[in-house]
């Protein structure tokens, strides 16, 4: 086999040299089983040509990559319904946590990046859908901005579910609390079809195989050209950063990251509060913040941030 060059083959459902092994012992609930199956001498029939092994199964590729991105966007949304739960009924000096202001950059700064994830997640949803009805341009603009949303989502949600296990002190380690199994689980889709270098990988496939969904990308984020400075100038050094051949692979995580950025950006100007998309592009877009949550700076709106929490 080679890689991800080889081609795909269909094997019949019930053959009796094909015995699955033991549950593999993952790094996650116990309650989410899983095996590795073993095939030894199975028939099987090619599904499509050699060498075409990606083209063949990419719309399964792009629905389990979808799935992954709404998993990490809820996992990170139940961890801060969780975090903001336990502020509002914790007390410390006689101040509830949701109105110490160190806790409430922190907070507010979870509910940024799930809302800019959940944001995301649904416009990856929706291309799917209008994919699936014949629309060549939500297919093209699918096609590469999967990859991009599965990178940056995925790879977010252990960091954010960590932040809010955190918010909860030694009650979040407490398996009761449920916040270990949050953290535990956060790793997974991180992981599944594909990992953070495989997909960064796959967007370089796609500019260079598919330029439609360059095209498709273009639109999505031009969308928003004159709504916010910060986020031209982003869209203008990511358009340098995309033509550059040189180095491609070496830069890819750095390139797909600053892709995924730029496109949340451009949707939550388009269609969140102003409070949001301003946070959100002087935070990640024009770097005024630090590198741990809780570091957005001082004129940020936290009222209304804190506003948009899960109840």
């Amino acid at each position: 086999m080679a890689g991800l060059r080889a081609p795909r083959r269909a094997a019949p459902r019930r053959k009796p040299n094909a015995t699955p092994s033991s549950r593999a012992l993952r790094c996650i609930t116990f309650s989410n089983a899983s095996s590795e199956p073993e095939f030894d001498d199975t028939v099987a029939w090619l599904v499509g040509s050699e060498g075409k092994g990606v083209r063949t199964i990419i719309d399964m590729v792009t629905m389990t990559r979808l799935d992954c991105v709404l998993g990490s966007a809820a996992g990170t949304r139940a961890a801060l319904a969780q975090a903001a739960h336990h502020a509002r009924h914790r007390s410390v000096f006689g101040v509830e946590l949701i109105d110490q202001p160190l806790m409430r950059n922190v907070l507010a700064d979870l509910s940024l990046e799930s809302e800019a994830a959940t944001t995301l997640a649904l416009r990856l949803a929706g291309a799917a859908d209008r994919a699936h009805r014949g629309d060549a341009g939500e297919r093209a603009f699918l096609r590469l901005a999967t990859a991009i949303g599965k990178y940056w989502v995925c790879k977010r949600q252990p960091v954010a579910v960590a932040e809010a296990l955190e918010c909860l002190g030694g009650n979040g380690y407490d398996e009761a609390s449920g916040m270990p199994r949050l953290y535990r689980e956060a790793p997974l889709n991180g992981i599944w079809e594909g990992s953070g270098n495989v997909n960064a990988l796959d967007m370089l496939r796609a500019l260079t195989r598919e330029p439609e969904s360059l095209e498709a990308l273009s639109a999505e984020i031009g969308a928003a050209t004159g709504a916010d400075a910060r986020l031209d100038a982003a869209w203008r050094e990511l358009r340098a950063e995309l033509a550059r051949p040189e180095d491609a692979q070496l830069r890819a995580r750095r390139v797909v990251e600053r892709a995924a950025l730029v496109l949340q950006g451009s949707l939550l100007v388009r269609h969140a509060p102003a409070a949001v998309a301003d946070a959100f592009c002087a935070s990640r877009l024009a770097g005024d913040r630090g590198l741990a949550f809780g570091t957005l700076p001082a004129g940020t709106d936290f009222a209304a941030l804190l506003g948009r929490l899960p109840a």
